[in-house]
């Protein structure tokens, strides 16, 4: 009886080590979580703004330019007219010089007549042809800055149209991939530039679970292998939940934990089993506050994988 009892007691000690020892290394990684969640929103923030910012320059540029086309037609008709008023002025300054050589001897006072017209005809020669060196000048400026502008936006459009075109053949090669998941909660769509897949809870977590199942982890290494080759794009893992309140004693204590925990979970299963650098990945919580479906909460419980280009070409095109 005595060594039955002595056996219950060390069980029950065994047994009260194990959850200590759990519950302090998921205190630890969730401070850690919230450390790399900060640094990731802000990331993400930064990003975005970028992106917003690369889009309204590449509209100011192509406003710049139809303004610069506009002035380069009009100047290019004062050009004309300059040039008609010229040559006419050209032709009364020889008629009045063939009449001060004709009427030269035939007074003074006529005479003085006509050297003061001829004067003030070549005054205002002169100042055409001021006007017109400066119309010059001022046309080949702005057809300069013209081409400038045109070939600098014609770098964006065509780079922008680079990025677009990577980014639709990446989709189409994640699609494939993932093509055995349709219909099991997993999608795949291109938007804003980016590719964001989305895998509903059920697919990868038991209900409140961080610990990914099975049938998740294939489709997480699935796409890990796609992205493992990648080098230029950045990749945001969230967690999502619904609305319906977690509270518990234990880790993870609410919605916030929950959707932390679950991201660096699958950010662990997909460097764990691909070539994946994880430099380019973020893990984020987002909690309950983005849903997709205010009807189902079943969808609102998601884990969604953002892939991102790198813009870092577009930014230097912008700086020069």
């Amino acid at each position: 009886m005595k060594t039955f009892n002595l056996v219950i007691v060390l069980s029950l000690v065994i047994f009260s080590c194990v959850p200590a020892k759990k519950y302090n290394d998921l205190v630890a990684r969730e401070k850690q979580c919230s450390l790399d969640l900060e640094k990731y929103k802000s990331s993400s923030l930064e990003f975005e703004g970028k992106f917003k910012d690369v889009e309204t320059l590449y509209e100011v540029a192509k406003k710049d330019i139809a303004a610069l086309v506009i002035d380069t037609t009009e100047l290019g008709s004062k050009l004309r007219l300059l040039k008609i008023q010229y040559e006419n002025i050209l032709e009364e300054n020889d008629l009045l010089q063939v009449k001060f050589d004709k009427f030269r001897l035939s007074g003074a006072k006529e005479t003085a007549g006509l050297q003061s017209d001829l004067e003030a005809k070549n005054l205002e020669l002169q100042r055409k042809e001021d006007a017109l060196a400066t119309l010059e000048s001022e046309l080949a400026t702005k057809s300069r800055l013209l081409v400038e502008r045109e070939q600098r936006v014609n770098e964006l459009e065509e780079l922008i149209q680079r990025k677009d075109e990577a980014v639709n053949t990446l989709k189409n090669k994640v699609a494939n991939a993932l093509k055995g998941f349709e219909n099991k909660g997993l999608t795949v769509v291109q938007k804003n530039g980016k590719i964001y897949v989305s895998l509903e809870a059920k697919l990868l977590f038991n209900s409140g679970s961080t610990v990914v199942e099975e049938g998740g982890k294939k489709a997480l290494i699935d796409l890990a292998k796609v992205l493992e080759t990648e080098k230029e794009v950045e990749i945001i893992v969230e967690g999502h939940t619904d609305t319906d309140k977690f509270n518990s004693p234990n880790i993870p204590k609410n919605n916030w934990e929950l959707s932390v925990l679950r991201s660096t979970a699958v950010v662990e299963i997909m460097t764990a089993n691909s070539k994946v650098n994880p430099a380019q990945l973020m893990a984020a919580g987002r909690s309950e506050y983005i849903p997709v479906d205010t009807k189902d909460k079943a969808k609102n419980r998601r884990i969604e994988i953002i892939i991102s280009p790198n813009l870092n070409e577009l930014f230097e095109i912008i700086k020069r």
